[in-house]
């Protein structure tokens, strides 16, 4: 779908562009319609959407799947450098901030002519500071690490979007994570979008036997007791607005502690064979609040037996990138073996950039999701494990019908 293009200058609705990882969108979109978003577009990697101060607030609070949250406010034609310069001095400063403030800017280039992200941003800088600079005979600081105002400047095929991130850090950074960290941890977000993508009913049992850093523990266990993800860190970038509404912050925070369950009313287990990542997945469901609730234990997988009754598995297993050929195919194998003999009745789903070694399950997936984890493009499967033969479940569903 054609992206979305906005107002050149002043926009007069609320418009506001949500990114996300890719095959993430439509579950992106789901999730901004719950929360009063109207006028929903999907784009590539992003959600276009309209709603007042109240949506985008709660879109950075609730939004699981989202990475940021940006207001555009300017956008024009770019074919060059100097056409941006005279664009972004032209635009009105003073109506997002101060001389005393301080600011950031981050450059995304899709560009022919431009095509280096840090010289976008220094061009940026330098136009905003000379229109501060030709009124008060002084400019504004840049501040990296906690400025008053986030820049994002956008620059596809020759046409510039300026916008303000209201969100700050990437959204990934929920605020959980211990400072000892294990390898190659699956983001935050492609992990709640993965749950989310599944289906996943939050009533039937939630196991993670390869559960590494309890990344997926976690995201379940705050999807089953309605805990916004946002709740954990300590500041959003529009609470440094110029028109920050912290009334109105206070009561959208303050509602969400009367919409989550005190209770987890299901069954989320997690196991690794690692002890260290045992720990790490510990401390992680801590700092979230849900260390009484979800249990990790240190078992390997193919000692592991679940509960019976069926349920939920997710499985994030190595991809190979680390593991040799034979020992990847064989891991693979084991998955499968394991799955068809102690999981009858559950539904696994499994992430993978290695789909040949995926072959060795054993298994056919009854759907399959394109997904990115980090650079690596991935397969997101779903396999039913019956129980008895497919044959006998297929007769089954059509004598109860």
């Amino acid at each position: 779908m054609q992206e979305k293009r906005f107002k050149e200058n002043k926009i007069k609705k609320e418009e506001f562009v949500a990114t996300t990882l890719f095959g993430l969108e439509e579950v992106l979109a789901e999730e901004l319609s719950n929360l009063g978003a109207e006028n929903i577009t999907l784009g590539s990697r992003a959600v276009y959407f309209e709603g007042d101060r109240a949506v985008l607030y709660k879109a950075n609070l609730y939004c699981r799947t989202a990475i940021k949250v940006l207001k555009p406010i300017v956008e024009f034609d770019c074919p060059d450098e100097d056409a941006l310069y005279e664009e972004i001095a032209a635009t009105n400063w003073e109506k997002y901030m101060s001389v005393e403030d301080t600011f950031s800017i981050d450059g995304v280039v899709f560009s022919s002519t431009m095509n280096h992200s840090k010289y976008v941003a220094l061009k940026t800088k330098d136009a905003i500071c000379d229109q501060f600079r030709s009124k008060y005979d002084k400019r504004p600081n840049v501040d990296t690490v906690n400025p008053d105002l986030r820049l994002h400047v956008r620059i596809s095929k020759d046409v510039c979007t300026v916008s303000i991130n209201s969100s700050g850090e990437s959204l990934h950074k929920r605020g959980y994570r211990p400072k000892t960290e294990m390898e190659a941890p699956i983001s935050e977000v492609l992990a709640a979008g993965l749950i989310l993508l599944s289906g996943w009913d939050k009533r039937t049992p939630f196991i993670d036997p390869m559960c590494g850093s309890g990344t997926f523990l976690v995201e379940a266990g705050l999807i089953a007791k309605n805990i916004p993800p946002g709740i954990f860190r300590k500041q959003f970038a529009f609470e440094k607005w110029r028109d920050f509404d912290r009334k109105l912050w206070t009561d959208i925070v303050d509602e969400s502690y009367t919409k989550r369950h005190h209770r987890l009313n299901t069954l989320i287990i997690g196991s690794d064979i690692s002890k260290e990542a045992v720990e790490v997945a510990r401390e992680s469901l801590e700092n979230a609040k849900l260390g009484h609730e979800i249990a990790v234990e240190c078992i390997p997988f193919d000692q592991y037996i679940p509960p019976t009754g069926g349920g939920t598995v997710f499985f994030n297993p190595p991809y190979g990138e680390r593991l040799q050929e034979n020992d990847v195919n064989e891991l693979y194998t084991s998955i499968g073996n394991r799955l068809k003999s102690k999981f009858p009745g559950y539904v696994a789903w499994l992430i993978t950039s290695n789909p040949e070694a995926a072959k060795n399950i054993g298994l056919h997936p009854s759907k399959k999701f394109t997904v990115y984890n980090g650079a690596l493009e991935c397969r997101f499967m779903k396999f039913e494990l019956y129980e008895g033969s497919r044959k006998m479940k297929k007769r089954k569903l059509e004598s109860e019908e």
